[in-house]
């Protein structure tokens, strides 16, 4: 991956750190293993997920619901192009890992020493991290 300096046709191309590529894909693969594995739980009723929606008192069918949007929002990181698209998929990410740990708080299903919350939160930062890293080619 390079980027362009300048403006002129001829300009110089400058290759990224080779670091913050490897950071990119590194947060990014895990983070859509991460969604993309939780969502197809939830497509498929794993019994976890149906033991969570249950303590927390959501329906059933926010499995459906939620899981269809993990599942591609997981594709969205990881495809090339679509900058915009990706940009509401890690929005989108985002919001849900802070939305369920506060749902967990909320419902006081705090886990041992906090799991479920310190978890839901880490990935988030995780999706941050992924979204800060993103190459110019990956950005609006």
């Amino acid at each position: 991956m390079s980027t362009s300096i300048g403006t002129e046709p001829n300009a110089k191309v400058q290759p990224l750190p080779r670091g913050k590529v490897i950071a990119y894909w590194i947060t990014t693969a895990l983070l859509a293993f991460v969604v993309g594995s939780g969502g197809i739980g939830q497509l498929t009723r794993q019994w976890g997920t149906l033991e969570s929606v249950k303590i927390l008192g959501y329906p059933l069918y926010f499995l459906t619901i939620l899981g269809t949007w993990k599942v591609l929002g997981a594709i969205a990181i990881l495809v090339p192009g679509f900058p915009r698209l990706k940009e509401w998929a890690y929005a989108g990410i985002f919001f849900g890992l802070t939305g369920a740990a506060a749902s967990h708080a909320f419902a006081g299903d705090y886990g041992a020493y906090a799991y479920h919350i310190f978890t839901t939160l880490s990935f988030a930062v995780l999706a941050l991290a992924s979204w800060a890293l993103r190459p110019k080619s990956r950005k609006l």
